[in-house]
């Protein structure tokens, strides 16, 4: 009687315990925080995890109106029940396949295109919805304003619907964010505080529609105790750790070759499976990037210096063009 999706996805990160995972994009320096925050958790586990009032206090510190989503996916499937069935849906080549995925369940017609915004712009129609990651994930490009207008006009001219990714928008040295009605920008903090089991984000823009649509409870109590303490940090942590993560990535980037705007990198190998398990016989993990359609390319991001230490050693010992 019901049948399965026939497209899907993978997702990156460790599933092997023992290596040094450069596979997940994250940020490497814990919260000082942490332990503290995971007691809380425990002691208002035994409650149902509302949050309006910590939603409006992060509003707040955020400078916008906001809706708590359990990370990026849950406003994803959001977005399906919203605004993409039935729809055209404009989709990068070479982005995060889960885009196309969720458009395909929710039975829209997928057009792809470039990931570029100039040549984007050319695909959108009126009254579509256009996916974008900015940074782009795998490879890390940030698109500036000026970079970005052409499709933001088009989206303004078709009355269509662009969604922003901005999943490591707080990995980039001086962000820019555009503003508009027909946008939807999409954010996470657990990436930026290196937490991705605690599944806490937050959609910016049409708050009364997706609050409408929200599944309750959804970040349950460590996610509640997480905004707490991120509520009291005051991005304080993010302050601390970015210019570590930058003056690592600077230096990675000219040992390796390779080039950024956020916390990771992608880099032709050839083959990119036999070069993942190479590396793993270094102690190491980085992704294979086959998913998204670069067949030749592995991701890895930037961790602490030790670590990036042997990520480069391992890469140089392994050679160019492996």
């Amino acid at each position: 009687m019901l049948e399965p999706v026939k497209f899907s996805t993978y997702h990156g990160g460790a599933r092997e315990e023992g290596l040094l995972d450069f596979s997940a994009s994250l940020n490497p320096y814990p919260p000082e925080w942490l332990d503290e925050m995971l007691e809380r958790a425990k002691e208002i586990s035994n409650r149902y995890p509302y949050y309006g009032g910590l939603e409006e206090e992060l509003a707040e510190l955020v400078g916008e109106p906001l809706t708590v989503t359990a990370g990026i996916t849950e406003a994803l499937y959001l977005l399906g029940i919203l605004a993409l069935r039935g729809r055209n849906v404009v989709v990068p080549r070479h982005t995060y396949g889960e885009y196309e995925r969720v458009a395909r369940i929710f039975g829209a017609r997928v057009i792809k295109g470039p990931n570029e915004p100039a040549k984007l712009a050319e695909l959108v129609e009126r009254g579509s919805v256009v996916f974008f990651c900015n940074p782009n994930n795998p490879d890390g490009r940030f698109y500036r304003l000026k970079e970005l207008k052409p499709l933001l006009d088009a989206v303004e001219d078709k009355n269509a619907l662009l969604i922003l990714d901005e999943a490591f928008i707080d990995f980039v040295e001086r962000p820019e964010s555009p503003e508009g009605e027909n946008i939807v920008k999409l954010r996470t903090l657990t990436k930026s505080y290196g937490l991705p089991g605690i599944r806490v984000g937050y959609v910016l823009g049409f708050e009364d529609a997706f609050r409408s649509v929200r599944m309750p409870w959804s970040i349950g109590s460590t996610g509640i105790a997480f905004l707490e303490f991120l509520l009291k940090d005051d991005f304080e942590h993010l302050r601390k750790t970015m210019p570590l993560i930058w003056r690592e990535k600077e230096r990675v980037e000219k040992a390796l070759g390779v080039k950024s705007d956020a916390n990771f990198f992608i880099k032709r190998v050839g083959n990119p499976g036999e070069f993942v398990e190479a590396l793993k016989k270094h102690g190491i993990l980085v992704r294979d990037c086959t998913s998204f359609g670069l067949p030749e390319y592995v991701r890895f991001s930037v961790r602490k210096p030790e670590e990036n230490s042997v990520l480069i050693r391992a890469f140089k010992e392994l050679g160019e063009g492996f």
